[in-house]
């Protein structure tokens, strides 16, 4: 029997904080609500999804102001609402907690999530099916809280499997549509992938502790060997790749760019995939316990980023610009909590202002969209600025904080990540910080391509209207679509500067102090100014490319090979085929004939010759005396003869 040590139980939530279970009540309630009222809720059920939502925002900004004002060694606490499992030594509660980390991401959760509900008012007014996908968004962000909220392990893969439900169903929102379908199911299984690590992570802490609450686990981790300790970080991370897509589960991201637009500013871009930086950073205490573990996160990170930023540059594809542009930001954040306690507290910062910039960026593109009829093809766009000037503006806020412009919010969070990497010894300095700065020269290359092609030159969609035939009336979109984006807009620009002194010093009771390091492969003084250097260079080269020619409206049928291997998403989608769907076939259907013909086989077997047996001694019973005593007659002989041959050997 496993014998648990209790670490000092958090003190229990009160005053405000005990109001958390609102965070996931509210929102579960409106999702409820809309599922069960069906068209009945046609009229007003957007409406209260948007209300749920905002509800939830304002119950985190008030925890949030009673917990500023406490100690920083005081600002965790619990609410446990029930007993959920009790089984043996396992006791999991329906439980929360309350400190700087969670708050940090309800923030972000209800406050993005409550912006993108009153976007998806005006994008989804003329859906027939707009109940439903509101009803689904309120279940994804319940979802969401649970995840970031819960204080044990269970809890959060309750959460972790309630995105992945949610998202599933967000990506397929057009059920008609064959490519949303797959893209769906394509999500849905490479995420599983992911899970089945994270799941035996939590069986392993469970085997080694007897206990998965965070608070006990985290004060007892230094009980458990180096080896499993490596192997629990590993199989965390894989489970934060298949969330987060990070190599080399990353390929399901831009194909669920299928589902609507808002899909893909709350889940591909502030919330679903930053929970993998949140299991890491979370998990802190563990990966402190393991460099080798920390050493391979860091590198993950770095190969996704590059593979993102590249990729992100042959596209035409607006939306799939986009999320490559998220995968590859989103490998800064792993490559960030991947450096420890130098970078834990850098990875949320950029995962704070990622969310208002890529947010912003993604409500732009689906306000282009909803404008043009729902193209994405960016070739097919040009001289929007003129007919679209909100939508210019705050697109154009967001492209410049996700550059890196002095002084935007990517400037303070990804110029700091490139900064600590630079600062690593050895080898991964030069490694880690010069492809995280090439990274970023690339983002702004394809970043400037996607605004020429967009938003400046020739009008190009009169030329498809006048050829193909399309209708095309571009017009700014109604008030509900820009004013969220005005607000992540005014994001974009200040988050940074606002965050970057409060971010390392509110999340230290949660993930320890940042580490400064000195020395490194460059100065510090040098990696600002080389990395906007770098930045500026992917401008210049973006105009000289794009903004000095014609576009063409159809895209050219001979393109370069590295073109055409980007455009193929480097191999991802060969290689998970040739290594994870194909023998996953082959391996399906010898399991499957294994259990027809071997299992099924041998019970069915069993049965049918015991039926065929019974069924040739119920001939026996014929209901003749005369056959019944030739039976006995006979019986009576072999009797006889055995024992006669018994005692002849004898």
């Amino acid at each position: 029997m496993v014998t648990v040590l209790l670490a000092q139980a958090a003190p229990q939530a009160t005053g405000a904080a005990s109001l958390a279970w609102l965070l996931i009540a509210l929102p579960a309630a409106g999702a409820l609500v809309l599922f069960l009222a069906g068209r009945r809720a046609d009229a007003w059920g957007h409406w209260l999804g948007v209300a749920t939502v905002v509800g939830a925002f304002v119950v985190g900004v008030t925890i949030f102001l009673q917990t500023l004002g406490l100690p920083a060694d005081e600002r965790l606490r619990e609410q446990s609402l029930w007993s959920w499992m009790s089984s043996g030594a396992l006791e999991v509660d329906f439980g929360l907690r309350i400190d700087t980390l969670s708050l940090t991401f309800v923030l972000l959760i209800t406050g993005v999530g409550a912006l993108i509900h009153l976007y998806s008012v005006g994008y989804m007014s003329h859906d027939p099916n707009r109940r439903r996908f509101f009803a689904q968004l309120n279940l994804f962000v319940a979802a969401m809280l649970v995840l970031v909220l819960g204080n044990n392990f269970v809890m959060l893969y309750l959460g972790w499997e309630g995105v992945g439900l949610a998202s599933y169903l967000l990506i397929g929102f057009y059920q008609d549509r064959p490519s949303a379908a797959t893209a769906a199911k394509k999500a849905f299984l490479m995420n599983r992938v992911g899970d089945v690590g994270l799941a035996i992570a939590i069986f392993l802490l469970w085997l080694e502790l007897g206990t998965l609450q965070y608070t006990e686990v985290f004060a007892r981790i230094g009980e458990v060997g180096g080896g499993t300790v490596l192997a629990i970080t590993l199989l965390l991370l894989l489970g934060a790749c298949g969330k987060s897509g990070q190599f080399p589960l990353q390929s399901w991201l831009p194909d669920a760019m299928e589902g609507p637009t808002p899909v893909s500013a709350l889940i591909h871009a502030a919330t679903m995939v930053t929970a993998g930086v949140y299991l890491i950073a979370r998990a802190s205490p563990i990966y402190n316990l393991s460099e080798t573990g920390r050493l391979v996160v860091a590198v993950i990170g770095v190969i996704t980023l590059m593979i993102g930023a590249i990729i992100g540059c042959a596209y035409d594809d607006i939306k799939k610009v986009l999320a490559y542009s998220t995968v590859s930001q989103i490998g800064y954040m792993i490559l960030a909590v991947g450096l420890g306690p130098a970078g834990y507290a850098l990875g949320i910062l950029h995962l704070l202002t990622h969310g208002f910039f890529k947010a912003g960026l993604f409500l732009g593109a689906g306000s282009v969209m909803h404008a043009m009829n729902d193209d994405v093809d960016m070739r097919r766009f040009g001289g929007l600025w003129r007919k679209m000037p909100v939508t210019f503006v705050t697109f154009g806020l967001g492209y410049l904080a996700l550059i890196g412009f002095p002084f935007l919010s990517g400037y303070f969070s990804k110029d700091a990540i490139i900064e600590a990497a630079f600062a690593q010894e050895g080898w991964q300095g030069w490694v880690f910080g010069g492809l995280a700065t090439l990274a970023a020269g690339l983002t702004a290359f394809y970043m400037t391509r996607l605004m020429i092609m967009t938003f400046f030159g020739a009008e190009r969609w009169r030329t498809v209207q006048s050829t193909d035939g399309r209708d095309y009336h571009p017009h700014e979109s109604p008030a509900t679509m820009t004013v969220p984006m005005i607000v992540l807009a005014v994001g974009s620009v200040f988050g940074g500067g606002v965050l970057y002194g409060m971010i390392p010093e509110w999340l230290a009771p949660v993930v320890g102090e940042r580490l400064e390091l000195e020395g490194g492969a460059l100065p510090h003084a040098v990696i600002p100014w080389l990395v906007v250097g770098v930045s500026l260079l992917g401008v210049l080269a973006g105009y000289l490319f794009v903004g000095r020619s014609p576009v063409p409206v159809e895209r050219p049928q001979r393109v370069s090979p590295v073109v055409a291997a980007a455009r193929a998403d480097l191999g991802a989608n060969a290689f998970n085929e040739a290594f994870i769907e194909r023998p996953g076939i082959v391996l399906t259907r010898a399991l499957a004939w294994f259990d027809d013909r071997g299992i099924d086989g041998a019970v069915n077997g069993t049965a049918s010759a015991f039926g065929g047996g019974s069924s040739r001694l119920r001939r026996l019973q014929t209901g003749f005396v005369r056959s019944y005593a030739l039976s006995m007659l006979g019986g009576a002989v072999i009797v006889v003869a055995a024992m006669l041959a018994v005692r002849f050997v004898s």
